[in-house]
C-alpha cells in the first residue's frame, strides 16, 4: 500500500515469522531475523539477521555507510572511464583518426585492473568516516542519505569536469614529454 501511495520512496520491512514473509518480499529492502518463530523469514529477506538488536547496527552504521561508499563507487566508476576516454578521444582529433595508439597495449589492459579498479577496492573495505559510536550517538549524520548529498547533479558533473580536465593534461604532458625526447634525440 505505501509503496502505491509514495512511489518515491523506498520502503523497509522487518519481520521474524512466517507471517511476516509476504511483507518483506513486497518492500524494497527487507529484514529477517531468525529467531524462535522459524527460518521463513530470514530465508525469504535480503538481510538476515540473528537478533533484534543488531538492526541498529545494520541500519545506522552499515546503511548509511553503504550508501556513502556506493555513491563515491558509482561516481568513481564514470570518472575513471571519462579520463580513460578523453585523452584517446582528443588525441585522435589531433591525428584525424588515423588509428594511432596514444597509450602503450599494456597500459590498455591494465588500466581497470590495477590503476582504477584496486584503490575504489581498497576504499569500499576499510573507509569509514566515523566510528561506530559516533554514529549511533549523532543522528544528523543520516541526512547525507535524504538530501542526496554524496549523490546528485552537482556531484556528477563536478566528477566529470575533474575527469575532462585531467584527461587534457594528461594529453598535453605526454605531448611535452615526446617532444622533449625527440629534442634530445634529434
Amino acid at each position: 500500500m505505501i509503496k502505491t501511495r509514495l512511489p518515491d520512496k523506498s520502503t523497509l520491512a522487518i519481520g521474524d515469522g512466517a507471517n511476516d514473509v509476504s511483507m518483506i518480499t513486497a518492500a524494497h529492502i527487507g529484514v529477517g531475523i531468525s529467531g524462535l518463530e522459524g527460518q521463513q523469514a530470514s530465508r525469504a529477506s535480503d538481510y538476515s539477521i540473528g537478533q533484534f538488536k543488531m538492526l541498529k547496527n545494520l541500519l545506522f552504521c552499515h546503511g548509511r555507510e553503504a550508501y556513502r561508499r556506493n555513491t563515491y563507487l558509482i561516481s568513481y566508476m564514470f570518472y575513471k572511464n571519462v579520463l580513460y576516454v578523453i585523452p584517446i578521444w582528443m588525441f585522435g582529433w589531433y591525428s584525424f583518426f588515423s588509428g594511432t595508439a596514444i597509450y602503450n597495449d599494456i597500459l590498455y589492459q591494465c588500466y581497470n585492473i590495477f590503476f582504477t579498479g584496486a584503490p575504489i577496492v581498497w576504499f569500499a573495505v576499510f573507509d569509514w568516516e566515523h566510528d561506530k559510536e559516533t554514529f549511533l550517538n549523532d543522528p544528523s549524520l543520516y541526512r547525507i542519505g535524504l538530501d542526496d548529498v554524496f549523490f546528485n547533479k552537482t556531484v556528477f558533473w563536478r566528477w566529470f569536469f575533474y575527469a575532462v580536465w585531467q584527461g587534457t593534461l594528461l594529453l598535453f604532458l605526454a605531448f611535452i614529454t615526446i617532444d622533449g625526447a625527440e629534442q634530445l634525440n634529434g
